[in-house]
This record gives structure tokens, sequence and C-alpha cells, in this order.
């Protein structure tokens, strides 16, 4: 007799990170952990950074870090939407790609809000100098 599985779909911006079947799929919402089955009723989840573990029919787990996203289980297809995301097999080592990955895209993040305060801050000036010249 098979086994019922889940079809579990990981979608970052870019491409799919993960395309998997799973028997059981443990997630952590913003109000809490929670697993999901394959006869598990329908539903949409808000996602919080974390840890989402899956274990495949042959009984092995997986993991995969997660940066905040959106679950939707709509029958057998469970779909993750997040910005980031890394898969790892070994949580200490999934622990220190996620420390590093993570911590580049927040000084990246950091670096982008800098210039767009600076762009923002050079749009002021010039519509003031610009109200300026009119009522002058």
């Amino acid at each position: 007799m098979r086994l019922r599985t889940i079809n579990l779909k990981i979608l970052l911006p870019t491409h799919v990170l993960l395309e998997e079947e799973a028997v059981k799929v443990t997630a952590e919402a913003v109000n809490g952990s929670f697993c999901l089955l394959p006869r598990h009723v329908d539903f949409v989840s808000a996602l919080d950074g974390g840890i989402l573990s899956y274990e495949n029919p042959e009984g092995e787990e997986h993991f995969v870090a997660i940066h905040e996203g959106i679950l939707v289980k709509c029958g057998a297809d469970v779909s993750v939407s997040t910005r980031d995301a890394v898969a790892g097999e070994d949580l200490g080592q999934l622990r220190a790609a996620i420390e590093t990955q993570f911590r580049e895209q927040g000084e990246r993040e950091v670096l982008t809000r800098t210039a767009l305060s600076k762009l923002e801050m050079s749009i002021m000036r010039r519509f003031m100098k610009l109200g300026e010249n009119f009522r002058g």
C-alpha cells in the first residue's frame, strides 16, 4: 500500500528552491508551530522566520531555514513562498549558513535604505530650491 504524500514546493522570488514529496511537514507560524499531514484541512498561514522540516516517504527528515513567508495548503499541495531560504541536512551547518546569508542580506538592505534616504533628501532639497525660485 502506497503512503499518501504531500507535494512540497518552496518558492523564492527568483527560482524554486525545493520540490519534494513529503509525508509530514512541520513549520513555524507567527502564532506557533504546526504539523501538516496529507489529509490535513486546507489553509493559509503566515510563517515566522525559522526552521521548516519535512519527512520524505523513506522516513528521512530534511530541514529548510525560512526567512518569513506564506504557506498555502491546498489538497495534496503545500507551497511556501518566501523571500529567502536555505536547505540543509545538518542543523548546525544550516544555522551557520543562515547566519552568514541572512547577515549579508541584512547588510545589503541597510546599504539600500541608506542610498534611498540620500536620494529622498536630494529630491527634497531640489523641490525646496525650486520653490524658492518660484517665490523669489
